[in-house]
Formats: C-alpha cells, sequence, structure tokens
C-alpha cells in the first residue's frame, strides 16, 4: 500500500464521517428521516417502541450505490 491510496481512503471516510454528522445535526429539518411508510413504532401507556427499518434500507441502499461509485472511481 502506497501513502497516496492511504490517503485518498483516509480523505473518503473523512467525507463520509462529515455527511453523517451534517445529516445527524440537520435530522429535524429532514422531513421523511424516521417517519417512511413502514417503520415500526408501537406506544403503550408506559412503553415505546421504534425501529426504522425503511429508513434504514434506505440509507444502505444510498450508501451501496456511494460506496460503489468512490470503489469505481478509485480502481481508475
Amino acid at each position: 500500500m502506497s501513502l497516496e491510496w492511504i490517503g485518498k481512503i483516509l480523505f473518503i471516510i473523512g467525507g463520509i464521517i462529515f455527511v453523517i454528522g451534517i445529516l445527524l445535526i440537520f435530522n429535524q429539518h429532514i422531513p421523511f428521516f424516521g417517519k417512511l411508510p413502514g417503520d415500526i413504532f408501537i406506544k403503550k401507556e408506559n412503553f415505546s417502541f421504534y425501529f426504522p427499518i425503511v429508513t434504514f434500507l434506505v440509507i444502505s441502499i444510498a450508501l451501496t450505490i456511494l460506496i460503489n461509485a468512490i470503489l469505481y472511481f478509485l480502481r481508475k
């Protein structure tokens, strides 16, 4: 592994952490984040359970596309 390749990887990881941080800061202003149809929310008297399964799937698909695009351009 050369230092140039390690530098590229660190740059990409830093960018991903930056984007995740921005999403966490502004998640109240993103209307669909955590409120998609299919997200599980159960609320009873002294108990509430929330599992955003569809939101996780959307994020997973988006990250898969992004990471594959980054790896595609790194191989060129």
